[in-house]
This record gives C-alpha cells, structure tokens and sequence, in this order.
C-alpha cells in the first residue's frame, strides 16, 4: 500500500472495529489501488476510495416469528445498501448462524466489484440474518421467511433493491419471501427478487449459475496457457448449490471431480463424483456428505481434516470464506495443483493467495470466478422486465459470454498494470475503475 492508502484502510478500520472479514475485504482491494491513484489523481482529490468503502445505507432490524412447539425466537436481520452507482442494489440473502454485520459488510464490498465486473447495470449490497433453517420444518421456515420480509420489504424494489439467494437461503426460502412481498405491497412486482422458481417468474441456469460460472472461468485460466479442463482431476469443496453445478460443468468439460465437502468431513472418489447420488443426498434429502459415501462404493469419507490434501489439479472452493488457510495453500502447491478458482466468497486466506501465487499456482479471485449468479440474476431481471423467458441454451451462452469477458477484463487490466497473470490486480482494478467512474460522474452524494 502507498501511505495515502494505508490512511484510507486505518479509517476503515477505525470505523467499523470488531468486523475482521469486512477489514480482510477492504485490504484485498486497497492494496491494488497505488498505481490507480498515481494514475487518477481526480478520484483521490474527491476521496472516491473512502466514499465506496463507506456503505450508502446500513439496516438492521430485529425478527420475532414462532416455531411448531409455539415458542417465540427472535432474530436479526441485516440489508447493507453499499452502492448504487451503477444500478439498483443486488446482492444475496444469507441465513447463517454466523451472520453478523461484518460479514453482510464484507460480502456487500466484494459485490460492488463482482457486479461491476459483470458489466451489467447492477450496484452492490448484500443481506441476511442469523436464523438458521438446518432442521427447521418448512412451516418453520415459511413463518420465519415471512418476519423477515414484513420488515425489509419497505426497503425493496426492482429500481432500489434487488435480493436474491445465498448459503441458507434457495428457491423455499426465495418463494416464502416472494410471497410475503407480494402480500403486504398488492404488486407483482418479479424482479424485486432473483432465484425464483420457473413458474412465477424465475429464470432457467439461475440455480446453476454460479457453479457454471466458477467452471467457465476455470476453462479460460487454463485456455490462456493452451490448456483444458479435460483430463484434469479437479478437488471442489462444499456441497450445496454452487459446489454441485462446479462440479457438474467440469465434468461436462472433461474434467474429473474427485472430492466434495461440508462442515463433518469430506468424500474422495476416484472415480469422479456421482452427480445423481450427490443432488439426492443435498438437494432433496438435505442430508450429509457421509451419506453420499455409504451409497457410492467407490468413494470414502474422511470426518474432520482438509478436503485440500486430495493431490488435483484444480481446486475450486466453494463453501464459506476463509476455508482455505496458508497450510491447505502449501498442501496444494506440494502436490502439483495448476489453478485455484474462488466459487464461495473469500473462501481463501490473504496468507493463502501469497502461498498460491509464490508457488506457481494460477488464482481467480471470487470477485470475478463467482460473478456467474449474479450475472444470471440480471439476466433474470432482464427477462422480468420484458416479460419474456429464454431457453436453457440461450441463457448459458450469455452467461458463458460473460465470464469469458470478466475474465479476458481482468486478465488485461493485470498486463496494463504491470503484472501480468495476476488475475487478483486485475478484478480489482477494474472493477474499481467502474465503479469510481460512476461515483466521479455523479457528484458528491
């Protein structure tokens, strides 16, 4: 960082203190934007840096609902506004014991970027609460999911603010929220929300969008260097929606998935992963990754340890951030891994990029790998305005077009800057320049 930086990131700091993965965030992009700043001095005059890192609203409400047994809970809701430059807000919903207002700030920043990238007229915010759905029954759910849309549905809009799902949140939880909207505002007003289902509005390779995405900009990775997913062993961690569509568009491209995971253990199958046994297990049974190796003879499960030991030659991460700390960066590296693709958000440590990048290893920093779903969600969007619906095929080609070109943007925003290969410079800088474009351009609000 240059000193007039390093000052932007203390005020960060100073100003939202305890929120450790928001400050992690911040770091990752200040420290691309020296030579931006040498080179744009008009955006450090009007202290465009310290106006984005800042979010234009931040909501927290609390959320009362009853379970079956009749006991009342209460939980916390959180929507960060955090920029609208270049559209409406549009980010996830995630429903995690662990969210917290940092985490919503940290996911809200990386979303500016992302969405900014996709080159789509979408700004950035992010949402959520600590309520965890595992083991709640779907009245449960529904009851929570309509608490929870009573009090931010007055924040809403398809020209203010677009949600969408995240960890926790899927076509359920989308629908109850939906629903509830619909209710209480007497409008059907479908692109208020994305991930919705086909028959009211939703649109086809949303669902698979982000996993599709994460795989496409893998395959350009290893394109620049005359290469190919095919015949590669690929290791994926998670096993919720974006981990099982990584691993279904890698194997479609040739590749070979051998791993999956979630919070008990992972499974190694040599053999690839059995796509069908895997949506079974996750999708309709909601059951865990250990269940998938008492039905598939071929594949063993490891309870605890690091899926990243498995020797691949691909590694996509997509379960939570920071999964993958400096000693799974060395595991990786050891054993001959050629690329890291970030399919979660922030899934790898600062520590762990260094390793990576230090060993040879190509790294797509999830603000550009896991723009797919949010760039099909402005497809939908897209689709909601005009009330039309594309096919499968049509609707994949865009979002392949659009990866290929975040990918082709970060790739020579790296090589304008002076270092090429460095895909991390490169998401940043660009998705940077976008934005602060848009914010110079619209005056001091």
């Amino acid at each position: 960082m240059t000193s007039a930086v390093e000052r932007i990131y203390d005020d960060v700091i100073r100003r939202n203190p305890s929120e450790p993965e928001f400050h992690q965030a911040v770091r990752e992009v200040l420290d691309s934007l020296g030579a931006v700043l040498a080179r744009h001095s008009e955006y450090a005059d009007r202290k465009t840096v310290e106006r984005i890192c800042e979010p234009e609203r931040q909501i927290i409400f609390r959320v009362p609902w009853q379970d079956d047994r009749g006991e009342v809970h209460i939980n916390r809701g959180f929507r960060v506004e955090f920029n609208s430059a270049l559209g409406p807000y549009k980010g996830g919903l995630r429903f995690h014991p662990s969210v917290n207002l940092g985490i919503v700030k940290f996911l809200g920043f990386e979303q500016v970027f992302k969405n900014a990238l996709t080159g789509m007229p979408i700004g950035g915010g992010k949402g959520g609460s600590d309520f965890d759905p595992k083991g709640r029954s779907e009245a449960e759910v529904m009851r929570f999911c309509q608490s929870f849309m009573t009090e931010l549905y007055r924040h809403l809009g398809e020209y203010t603010d677009v949600p969408a799902g995240d960890i926790g949140v899927g076509g359920r939880e989308i629908g109850f929220l939906f629903g509830q909207y619909k209710r209480i505002t007497n409008r059907y007003e479908a692109g208020v929300l994305t991930g919705k289902g086909l028959s009211y509005g939703g649109a086809l390779v949303r669902t698979e969008a982000t996993g599709y995405g994460a795989a496409f900009f893998a395959a350009e990775m290893l394109a620049v260097h005359g290469e190919s997913l095919d015949g590669r062993t690929v290791s994926v961690s998670g096993a919720g929606n974006v981990a099982i569509y990584a691993v279904e568009k890698v194997q479609q491209l040739g590749g070979t998935v051998v791993t999956a995971s979630d919070s008990g253990g992972y499974i190694v199958d040599e053999k690839g992963i059995n796509l069908e046994v895997l949506k079974q297990v996750k999708e309709v049974e909601r059951g865990r990754i250990s269940d998938y190796a008492d039905r598939v003879p071929s594949a063993r499960y490891v309870a605890g340890g690091s899926v990243w030991d498995v020797p691949c030659d691909v590694a996509i991460p997509c379960a939570s951030q920071n999964e993958l700390p400096e000693s799974a960066a060395v595991a990786l590296v050891r054993n001959g891994c050629r690329i890291v693709v970030e399919g979660a958000n922030m899934p790898t440590t600062p520590e762990a990029v260094t390793v990576l990048r230090e060993g040879g290893v190509g790294f797509g920093p999830g603000k550009a790998a896991n723009a797919g779903g949010v760039a099909t969600s402005a497809l939908e969007m897209q689709q909601n305005a005009s009330r039309d619906r594309w096919s499968f095929e049509h609707t994949e080609a865009r979002l392949h077009e659009i990866m290929r070109g975040i990918h082709a943007r970060c790739h020579e925003t790296a090589e304008e800057y002076g270092d090429p290969g460095n895909l991390v410079l490169g998401a940043n800088v660009a998705g940077f320049l976008t934005v602060a474009e848009a914010v110079h351009a619209q005056g001091l609000v």
